[in-house]
């Protein structure tokens, strides 16, 4: 299957995407998230508020070992971590419904540049402060009567898309 073994990970070329968790309760969606950021070798997950972190058994029966993989850090408010994203030169999108958003393959990728995305609590969204901080939002189209997705999942979409827009779809060892 050629997988990689936790040290290989380690030591291999991250993609240059941070995920920010702006206080996601369910700790299963943690994990999700977790697996996914594994997937696609992102550099970073910042826990923020309530966010539980990888200590936590729940946390790690959906995350199955990536919470070993993949850095993580807490940070009590979002905010603090835009803040060090932006100090650092990161490009940051809320992944939110706003007005003005993009699509997710509509977005411009400087590959020369580091990202992060924000993804919210799972009943009410981005906060609106980290929206406003953010460089822009980034939705994803839907077209049923609902109009929200499992933050997992759209944690799965958007790391996806940008990934693949970051690094192609050959991951060189």
């Amino acid at each position: 299957m050629n997988r990689l073994t936790a040290e290989q990970y380690l030591a291999v070329r991250k993609t240059p995407l941070t995920i920010v968790l702006d206080n996601v309760r369910s700790m299963h969606n943690v994990g999700s998230v977790f697996r996914t950021a594994d997937a696609f070798r992102s550099e970073e997950i910042l826990l923020c508020g309530i966010t539980a972190g990888p200590e936590h058994d729940e946390v790690h029966k959906t995350a199955l070992g990536a919470e070993h993989t993949v850095a993580s850090r807490h940070f009590d408010k979002t905010i603090d971590a835009v803040k060090e994203l932006h100090h650092k030169g990161y490009i940051v999108y809320a992944v939110e419904q706003a007005h003005g958003s993009t699509k997710p393959e509509h977005v411009k990728i400087d590959p020369t540049k580091k990202y992060a995305i924000v993804l919210g609590h799972e009943v009410f969204g981005v906060d609106q402060a980290i929206v406003d901080a953010a460089d822009g939002c980034i939705e994803i189209p839907q077209y049923g009567t609902k109009h929200s997705l499992n933050v997992s999942v759209t944690a799965g979409i958007v790391i996806y898309e940008l990934s693949k827009q970051l690094i192609g779809t050959d991951f060189a060892r």
